[in-house]
């Protein structure tokens, strides 16, 4: 596996540089954002999710709207560079901030920058690897993303140790911004084969596969349990988990997930998209459902964490990896899109009815119901959808 990971093209290790310098910028500010705006904007909890839920709506939204426009003008690296030059743009400026307004002005900025980078980005991924190696090619870029959550919030940590002010801290988000820039800017992309005529902007999904369509049917529904990670901190939190241990039980089961993303997706290269997307499935609902349960220890919240660290290894990457191997020749950027924006929508009512249910009625029906909807889910994946990969059916 590491012969094959090594000889993976310079496109894709590039790509996974690039995430692993923003994401360490964007999760060494993330959690300190709570507290900048309740410490030094004086703003509460309802502002903050007034800001994220607009901002990752945005995002959602510019996801399908970039996958559609690179199939029509087959061009990613364009829409990559000013995706990148948004978020690094726009992070900084919060210093300049003295309200929430413009906070959220920002966080639209950053999170239509993503929204903007993210379809493009994963068309060209695949378009850079031959079916074979799309596992392994979207698990190295997801271990290597995840490895920037791991070094932002330590990163975030070493600095407010060292007496940094917040304000000094989102400055220094500049530096990560200019390596992130600069390196996008070295992407190159594949030789394509030029429109013998000029293709019309499609934001249907009209001529994608019938399985693809009820793919994210089964998406959409699993995504609806898979509520705001929020949760499990606060869960963890009101089991007995120190508040500083907090932490550190994050970075770890970002750990797991960096560790193990590349060789469970590169798994699905041979055992098969569907099937590890399954076993991934079984080990949430197992991990949710024990969550809930009343008087649960500490030990048995960082195994469960655990588990959960390697659901989110072995999804990752093989979901992109799936949705690649169903998306038709030159629609690779319209697939994305549709993918992303389904992901993303749904994660508003599956937060709106987890947080409702966890604190109206009791935290183990809250996690029994996102249980529930991974069963579903699953049933279906099983029984509806008869595609189960490139690597399993060959393509011509």
């Amino acid at each position: 596996m590491f012969k094959t990971i090594l000889a993976l093209p310079r496109t894709v290790w590039l790509i996974g540089l690039i995430s692993l310098v923003n994401d360490s910028a964007s999760e060494m500010l993330y959690p300190l954002m709570p507290l900048y705006l309740i410490s030094v904007l004086m703003a509460g909890p309802k502002v903050l999710g007034v800001i994220e839920g607009i901002a990752e709506a945005s995002s959602s939204i510019f996801k399908l709207v970039s996958g559609v426009i690179v199939d029509r003008t087959k061009k990613a690296k364009p829409w990559i560079v000013l995706g990148y030059i948004l978020a690094g743009v726009g992070r900084p400026l919060i210093v300049f901030a003295n309200s929430w307004f413009l906070i959220l002005a920002i966080r639209f900025t950053d999170r239509m920058g993503k929204g903007l980078r993210s379809s493009p980005r994963d068309a060209l991924l695949a378009e850079s690897v031959n079916v074979s190696q799309r596992g392994i090619t979207y698990g190295l870029h997801r271990s290597m993303d995840n490895a920037g959550a791991v070094l932002g919030p330590l990163l975030a940590a070493m600095f407010l140790s060292m007496g940094v002010p917040l304000k000094e801290i989102f400055l220094w988000a500049i530096v990560p911004a200019f390596i992130t820039i600069t390196l996008a800017l070295c992407i190159k992309e594949p030789p394509r084969e030029e429109p013998t005529q000029a293709s019309r902007f499609s934001w249907s999904l009209k001529g994608m596969p019938r399985q693809f369509k009820r793919y994210l049917v089964v998406v959409g529904i699993f995504t609806l349990g898979n509520s705001s990670d929020m949760f499990l901190l606060l869960r963890a939190r009101e089991a007995g988990v120190p508040e500083e241990k907090i932490p550190l039980l994050w970075a770890a089961t970002s750990l797991i997930t960096t560790i193990l993303g590349t060789p469970l997706s590169a798994l699905s290269d041979t055992f098969g998209r569907k099937r590890c997307i399954l076993i991934a499935w079984m080990a949430f609902a197992f991990f949710y459902i024990f969550m809930g349960l009343p008087g649960i220890s500490i030990y048995q919240i960082f195994g469960l964490f655990g588990i959960y660290g390697i659901f989110k290894a072995a999804t990752e990457g093989v979901e992109k990896a799936f949705v690649a191997d169903m998306a038709p020749k030159g629609s690779a950027g319209t697939a994305f899109g549709w993918f992303n924006l389904i992901t993303g929508l749904t994660l508003f009512p599956a937060s709106f009815i987890f947080g409702w249910v966890y604190e109206s009625i009791a935290p183990f029906y809250a996690f029994l119901f996102s249980g529930s909807c991974a069963i579903v889910a699953i049933l279906l994946m099983v029984f509806w959808i008869n595609k189960i990969d490139a690597s399993e059916t060959p393509q011509i």
